[in-house]
Parts: C-alpha cells; sequence; structure tokens
C-alpha cells in the first residue's frame, strides 16, 4: 500500500536516508521544522512502514568481502513447492545479500559477496550448488562499482 507524503516527508526521508543518525534536533534545523514536528513525522514514517528499518552500512572491503558476484539461477520447473524451497534455501546463505526472482532468461537473480574467488568457490559448492530445483548456474564477478546507493528517490 502506498502512503503519501509531502515535499517536507520527502525532504525528511532524503535526508535520513544519507545519515540516519541525525537528530530531531539537527534534522529541524534543515527543515525548518521544531524538533518536536521531526520527531512526529519521523514516527509516523516508521508507523506507516515508509521508513522500513534503520541500520549501518559496513564497507565491504573493511570487513573482508571485497568481491561481489552477481549470480543468475534457472530452475528446473516453476512449481511452487520448488519455487517455496528454493527461496527458503536461499535465504539461508549468509552470503547472499539479495535475491529476485526475475522475467527474462533465467529466473533468480543472486548477489553475493565473498573474501575473493577461492572463498566464492567453497559458497558455490557447500551452498549455491545445493540449492533446490536449480537446473542451471552463472555467475559473473563485479570488476569494480561504479555507482552504489541504498537511497530510494523521494
Amino acid at each position: 500500500m502506498e502512503h503519501q507524503i509531502d515535499d517536507t516527508d520527502a525532504r525528511l526521508l532524503r535526508l535520513v536516508q544519507r545519515d540516519a543518525r541525525l537528530t530531531s534536533a539537527q534534522l529541524s534545523e534543515k527543515l525548518n521544522l521544531s524538533p518536536s514536528a521531526c520527531h512526529r513525522r519521523l514516527q509516523r514514517l516508521e508507523a506507516t512502514g515508509i521508513i522500513h528499518k534503520t541500520v549501518a552500512l559496513l564497507n565491504p572491503r573493511a570487513v573482508g568481502r571485497p568481491t561481489t558476484v552477481f549470480v543468475e539461477i534457472s530452475l528446473a520447473t516453476q512449481a511452487d513447492d520448488v519455487l517455496d524451497a528454493f527461496e527458503a534455501a536461499v535465504t539461508r546463505i549468509p552470503d547472499v545479500l539479495e535475491c529476485h526472482l526475475m522475467t527474462g532468461a533465467y529466473d533468480y537473480l543472486l548477489k553475493v559477496v565473498a573474501r575473493d574467488s577461492e572463498d566464492f568457490a567453497t559458497i558455490h559448492r557447500r551452498h549455491l550448488a545445493r540449492l533446490p530445483g536449480v537446473s542451471k548456474m552463472q555467475s559473473s564477478f563485479a570488476l569494480k562499482t561504479v555507482f552504489k546507493t541504498t537511497a530510494l528517490p523521494v
């Protein structure tokens, strides 16, 4: 369900997407609102689910996971039980950051992080190759991240 946000909400969301640690007082200065009004808006945006979570974004290189691999997966069948089993299993692999059900040439696209190509080979052998229903898998290593953001345009 889409919720209505006004221009002030949009400005507030842009600010907290860049830095969620800004206080209501700091936000109020930037938005020309009172700290209590900023706090109420934040609470409403959280209550309506527009703000889903507040997290810390880690530097992959600093935590020893500088290698990003995109994995395209095709399943043997599109039966609901196979899709459900695959999706349940893939969520239990800690190295998989994202899993998307796709249209097109393959069924799923995974974003996987690893220490290096040897580590990815281990992840592939121990986890990815054992996922239920997989008929074909293709992996592509990212050579360089040109641009990356978690901020949604609002």
